[in-house]
């Protein structure tokens, strides 16, 4: 409606006419009907009579006008010819939606070990064009140039902050060759708990290492790492590396402490203590040599196959070994104890290039019970779970369990008496290193329960001194309630069928908890006493839970805790970093850059720290 007839209404009378709000003066519409009226004459007559009233008017028009203007533009921003037209206009490259796309296929990349030459792959463009036809997808040469340094640069800041007024941090490392291309990587992942109990775990490096690998060297890139990330060596609690001596002279030389990898020392063990023993050698060989047989025959598999189902058994392959992985040995003689059936019905109508003599066949069963509780035992071990804490008790667990006699002794109990003396020979040092004493007793689910009458004081003694150190003079805490010692118990059930589970649980229950210590006078002490004197949280249960639930209670043992059990017990981190590496760094991408697989190797590990937090 006009905004004249804020100034007139039409007259009762007479609709042909309008009446004057300020001088009642009827004035014509211009016409006799209602399609010829107009507002002509009303204007004119405010002009002519009322100046100042016309010049509301016109602003008032005014104002109409240029409202309609807005209804009309945005009646046809949402018209369906306009969307059509705004949905075959290609987004500007710096557009939030384009760089938000962009982003996201480079997060693929990484996380799924894609190659950058898929954003040029037909199938790819097809797919990113149904699904946005606005998009404009870049080169292959910007993804690797532009987007993947924005993405690590962006995730590398991220990891500063986590590790901003971070105390203690327990590092891997590790050293890895390519098989495809002539190129050598160092590792650094590290972790360490958080102020919520939380375990944290990121890679900061799986850097380029050309030259010789001798331990200045390592020492060196060592420094430059630690520099870089703006970590103090007083940070350093710990560094899990191989056994190796280059890396033990590295971090020697570096100025941190380093332990070995508790998987490289039981691997020596049983290498030495059973794979070596000439009977079982010989019985791996003839192992070796059937699976073989199967692995170079599609002919002698899809015999195999058949036969395995004609026994109403399940078809499964036989598994090859891996000469530096002894667990890897456990499982191909495994695999073969499965398919003795199979094998034996073979065997009597195929040639096979060895065969397994009744007394072998046991030797091979015997074995593998023998070596069971070591294989469960590395899988704890590598398991992110595990800390340095699982070291001594499990040490223990293992000598005991070795020491039983047992039915399935027979043809190996030469092979179990070396084993057992390998393990004292290769794990004694734990027995003398203040970091898995301090870690073990700090671990509610062990205390100072696997520690004999001798170490178990010194142990305790030890824990004093170090809370008494991290502990400030002002701290109070309260005095928990203490409970007696509990009545010693012998288990008296049969030794035979032992597991590694049942001498954890042996050994506590025949444990002694430590009596009550006399002239106790500080607060830590205290708080040393109430802790040992309960009793052990379950194996299954998380120690780090425990610490976050009774840190009102001892606050010092729980700031100890924090340090000791922030430290792996395996290099495993590393292992399995380099894992990836192989993913990357493969046949068909042998010429990448170190520089642009590290960065790949960074973004696909730590981004998802930052995707949980977003």
């Amino acid at each position: 409606m006009s905004a004249v007839w804020s100034f007139f209404t039409v007259s009762i009378e007479d609709t042909r006419k309008a009446v004057c709000n300020t001088c009642k003066v009827e004035v014509m519409r211009g016409g006799c009907r209602v399609k010829s009226f107009n507002t002509t004459n009303l204007i004119c007559h405010l002009k002519n009579r009322h100046p100042e009233v016309h010049k509301q008017w016109q602003e008032a028009n005014a104002a109409n006008v240029s409202q309609k203007a807005k209804t009309t533009a945005a009646a046809a921003v949402g018209s369906p010819i306009q969307q059509v037209l705004d949905q075959t206009k290609k987004f500007a490259k710096d557009s939030a939606k384009a760089r938000s796309i962009t982003n996201k296929v480079m997060e693929m990349i990484a996380l799924d070990d894609q190659p950058f030459s898929i954003v040029e792959d037909r199938g790819f463009r097809r797919l990113m064009e149904h699904i946005e036809p606005r998009y404009s997808l870049p080169s292959r040469r910007y993804f690797s140039d532009v987007s993947l340094p924005a993405l690590h640069e962006v995730v590398a800041t991220h990891i500063h902050k986590l590790l901003d007024n971070v105390t203690d941090i327990s590092f891997t490392t590790d050293i890895w060759s390519s098989d495809v291309s002539q190129m050598s990587m160092l590792s650094l992942t590290a972790q360490w708990i958080d102020e919520n109990f939380e375990m944290k775990r990121a890679v900061l490096h799986a850097q380029e290492f050309a030259g010789s690998h001798t331990g200045a060297a390592i020492a060196s890139a060592f420094d430059s790492m630690f520099a870089q990330w703006k970590i103090k060596k007083d940070n350093v609690h710990v560094v899990l590396r191989d056994n190796a001596r280059n890396m033990q002279k590295a971090m020697d030389e570096c100025g941190v402490k380093s332990l070995g990898c508790m998987a490289h020392t039981l691997q020596l063990a049983v290498h030495n203590g059973v794979l070596s023993q000439r009977s079982i050698s010989d019985c791996v060989a003839i192992g070796r040599k059937i699976v073989g047989h199967f692995r170079h025959s599609q002919l002698a598999t899809s015999r195999l196959r058949i036969i395995q189902q004609e026994l109403g058994m399940k078809p499964k392959m036989l598994q090859q070994d891996v000469t530096t992985r002894w667990n890897s040995t456990f499982y191909m003689m495994k695999s073969l104890l499965d398919q003795k059936r199979a094998l034996g019905v073979y065997g009597a109508d195929h040639e096979l290039p060895a065969c397994f003599s009744a007394y072998q066949w046991g030797l091979v069963e015997n074995m593998t019970t023998l070596l069971t509780p070591f294989e469960q035992l590395t899988r704890e071990i590598s398991s992110h779970l595990a800390t340095a804490a699982d070291v001594i008790p499990s040490v223990v667990a293992l000598k005991r369990l070795l020491s039983k006699t047992a039915d399935t002794d027979s043809g190996v109990c030469t092979a179990k008496s070396t084993l057992l003396e390998a393990v004292n020979e290769r794990f004694g040092s734990a027995f003398s290193e203040p970091l898995y004493y301090l870690a073990t007793i700090l671990d509610p689910r062990y205390k100072d329960r696997y520690f004999d009458t001798v170490t178990k004081q010194a142990a305790v003694n030890m824990l004093q001194k170090q809370v008494d150190k991290m502990t400030h003079s002002d701290r109070t805490t309260e005095t928990p309630d203490t409970e007696e010692p509990q009545e010693k118990k012998i288990r008296t059930s049969d030794e035979g069928g032992k597991s590694l589970l049942d001498m954890y649980d042996e050994i506590l229950e025949e444990n002694l908890i430590m009596e009550q210590h006399a002239g106790l006078t500080s607060r830590t002490s205290v708080q040393v006493h109430g802790y040992l004197s309960e009793a052990p949280i379950p194996r299954n249960e998380s120690p780090l839970k425990y610490w976050k639930s009774n840190l009102s209670r001892f606050p010092a043992l729980a700031k100890a805790a924090c340090k000791y059990l922030s430290a792996p017990c395996t290099s495993v981190d590393s292992e399995r970093l380099f894992s990836a590496a192989s993913h990357i760094i493969d046949e068909k991408r042998n010429r990448i850059q170190c520089e642009k697989a590290e960065m790949l190797l960074f973004v696909k590990k730590n981004l998802p720290l930052l995707m949980k937090e977003a």
